[in-house]
């Protein structure tokens, strides 16, 4: 699989992230959407549902709306929302938060340095699946996810808009 157009001028390590998230999405049955979100709740990467299926309907609700900064949104609000719940409860640090829904999942699992990954996927996914490739997308991006790399990320999706 070749690194989307929209990675030309990244560094490597960028471009590995973008391929990792393109290959999660393309790769893990009943994937919906994908976003990587910095510890302050800002978009570093999503994947596009448009892209995902050429015969595109703007009114399908294959996302939460079918935006990536709305994902965005919700995944930072869970993730702090767990967040303060574990250290009322003592709980050390959330691993990973399933919400189940009668139309659909979402999966939220920490990176690293506060940073997410958020997934929505199909109601009949496989949810053990959908964990695995989760946990592995975190093992592969966790330590390059540096304070450079998010800027760049960030810059990024500022200068594709």
């Amino acid at each position: 699989m070749n690194a989307p157009s929209s990675t030309y001028g990244l560094s490597n390590a960028a471009r590995n992230l973008h391929w990792l998230l393109a290959n999660l999405v393309e790769e893990v049955p009943g994937v919906r959407s994908v976003a990587v979100v910095s510890s302050d709740g800002l978009l570093l990467l999503s994947s596009d549902p448009e892209r995902k299926s050429p015969a595109y309907d703007p009114t399908a609700q294959d996302g939460p709306k079918g935006s990536s900064a709305d994902l965005a949104t919700i995944v930072s609000g869970l993730g702090s929302l767990t967040l303060g719940a574990s250290q009322l409860m003592d709980g050390g640090g959330v691993k990973q938060t399933m919400v189940a829904m009668e139309e659909g999942s979402l999966f939220v699992m920490s990176i690293s340095d506060g940073s997410l990954l958020g997934v929505h996927a199909t109601p009949d996914c496989d949810m053990t699946v959908v964990a695995y490739h989760m946990a592995l997308f975190v093992g592969r991006a966790g330590h390059v996810l540096t304070p450079e790399l998010r800027s760049e990320l960030r810059k990024s999706l500022e200068s594709g808009r």
